[in-house]
């Protein structure tokens, strides 16, 4: 089960993050990034819009390839955290409004392999950081 939860989430957040990074999928790019999160009060915008960026992207990328999970996952956590904070939680429940609905459901799907760790083909466990399942 960890393995459709690792490339889900793992795809989830590399596609968000190249849309921040890269402009990738119709995304803002970094500069689009950072004027968006520029109201919302994180200072420096351009420092904290880089490491959210960097964070989704790369975290992704890493909870897909299943290296680091559990670190990776822990990382969305606070990122997702950080968004229903500062983003969604004024919006209410409701995604089409903004709200929270979705940010906690990526957060639970992360939490979930923090605590069970990546699925059984995974770098962490082709190179023993996790044990094999048996």
């Amino acid at each position: 089960m960890p393995l459709i939860l690792q490339v889900f989430l793992g795809l989830v957040f590399m596609a968000h993050g190249a849309q921040n990074l890269f402009g990738a999928f119709g995304g803002p790019g970094m500069g689009g990034f950072t004027a968006s999160i520029t109201p919302i009060g994180l200072t420096p915008p351009v420092f904290w819009a880089w490491v959210v960026a960097i964070v989704e992207f790369f975290g992704g990328l890493f909870i897909f390839l299943g290296v680091f999970t559990r670190v990776a996952a822990l990382l969305i956590i606070v990122d997702m955290l950080g968004a229903m904070v500062t983003v969604n939680w004024k919006a209410g429940f409701f995604w089409t409004k903004g709200g929270l609905e979705f940010p906690p459901t990526l957060a639970v799907i992360a939490l979930t392999l923090v605590i069970t760790g990546p699925g059984f083909v995974s770098l962490d466990r082709a190179l023993g950081i996790e044990k094999t399942e048996t």
